[in-house]
């Protein structure tokens, strides 16, 4: 039903091919455009975007394929664009309930439950 067809990469202008096993896929999830950008340069997109999200937070689907609708098809669909548009996470300050060090953490302790700097809490979690 699909053919492989070549696209122009949007970055660098090399020349790849969307498979016709790729414009199924889109074509089941509902994406109109095919990708604007080689993998290669995808992958790249979706690093930088990555990079300046929290530690731990991949921040993609499990497919790789983003909903945005920019065209590019491959990640960073991780729903946080408006958070990552805000500015600088405020952090706040507590005291290690095991080692005493200062912990910067990302919400504001009500002192209800310990709190744990990194190295404590990782300890922990073993």
């Amino acid at each position: 039903m699909y053919t492989d067809r070549g696209i122009n990469c949007l970055d660098c202008g090399q020349e790849f091919t969307f498979t016709s096993g790729e414009q199924e896929f889109y074509a089941q999830r509902g994406f109109t455009e095919p990708p604007k950008r080689c993998p290669s340069c995808r992958s790249i997109r979706k690093a930088q975007r990555n990079s300046g999200s929290a530690q731990g937070d991949s921040g993609s689907y499990s497919s790789g394929y983003e909903r945005s609708g920019n065209g590019d098809g491959y990640g960073g669909g991780n729903g946080y664009g408006a958070a990552a548009s805000r500015g600088p996470r405020q952090l706040f300050e507590a005291v290690c309930a095991d080692c005493g060090k200062t912990a910067q953490l990302p919400f504001q302790p009500t002192g209800s439950r310990p709190v744990y700097c990194s190295d404590c809490f990782q300890g922990r979690r073993a």
